[in-house]
């Protein structure tokens, strides 16, 4: 993209005349761990348009700290590069914050939105707080400190505990991930919060909920669906990981829950 370096973007074109989405992953995922699963049937429905976000697997890389709001002009710019007027975004955990976001602020561009396994805000209790405060520390620490020692710090943080439920496949994906950027994701998920303006989305919406979910707590997620105007609700019985766990469920689902909105903005 136009003075921020090259971004590697996955493309199903889908059937003549289809509507476009942009699949937007989750926090410490890519693309294609998030979303592997569900490539091939919503390709069949819609023009499908998928990349890693800052920081993340072959995302862009940058100086600057990371912010959500980067993030969803991110998802503009890229369709602007490929000719793209209006799309639908379809956020995963971290990737509905960011949706959301594309529809603040760049709202003559979407058509509508489908938020799954998110929230209108990721920290609430003290603990969890202090947790994201404790990224903000760790992500100070990988900005000055050496390679082999952010590479430390990454196994600790995170690659050691996936590995167990990981294949090798995801694990390398995940190593190539630069993690003072995703550690400062973390920080900036902390800090998320739409409850000021979540009323007034104004475009179809459908909020796929992870019934069993330990990461985004459920209570969330169903403020979320009441908060949005004529939201539509889907539900799958499963954890935060569902897309993967439980795709067999969650895959049909999601590609419902994209049809409803997109037959919805084109009334």
């Amino acid at each position: 993209m136009a003075g921020l370096g090259e971004l590697e973007v996955r493309e199903l074109p889908g059937p003549q005349g289809a509507a476009t989405i942009v699949l937007i992953h989750g926090w410490t995922a890519s693309a294609d761990i998030n979303f592997f699963t569900a490539y091939r049937l919503l390709g069949e429905h819609f023009r499908v348009i998928a990349f890693d976000q800052r920081g993340h697997g072959s995302g862009l890389r940058t100086r600057r700290g990371f912010r959500l709001e980067d993030c969803a002009d991110d998802v503009a710019r890229v369709a602007s590069a490929m000719g793209i007027d209006s799309f639908v975004p379809v956020g995963y955990s971290m990737g509905g914050a960011i949706a959301q976001l594309t529809w603040q602020r760049h709202r003559d561009r979407v058509d509508g939105l489908v938020l799954a396994a998110t929230a209108p805000h990721f920290a609430e209790r003290r603990d969890e707080r202090l947790s994201f405060l404790g990224l903000t520390g760790l992500a100070a620490l990988a900005r000055v400190t050496p390679g082999q020692a952010r590479d430390r710090i990454s196994d600790q943080v995170f690659l050691q505990r996936k590995t167990q439920s990981w294949g090798a496949w995801a694990v390398t994906q995940a190593a190539r991930h630069d993690w003072r950027m995703v550690l400062e994701a973390g920080r900036a998920l902390g800090g998320f919060s739409s409850l000021d303006w979540l009323g007034d989305i104004d475009v179809p919406t459908s909020v796929i909920t992870t019934m069993r979910d330990p990461v985004v707590p459920l209570r969330r997620q169903v403020r979320l669906f009441e908060q949005i105007p004529g939201a539509e609700a889907f539900r799958v019985d499963g954890e935060h990981d569902a897309i993967v766990a439980k795709a067999d469920r969650f895959v049909p689902t999601l590609v419902r829950a994209v049809d409803h909105v997109v037959g919805e903005s084109r009334r």
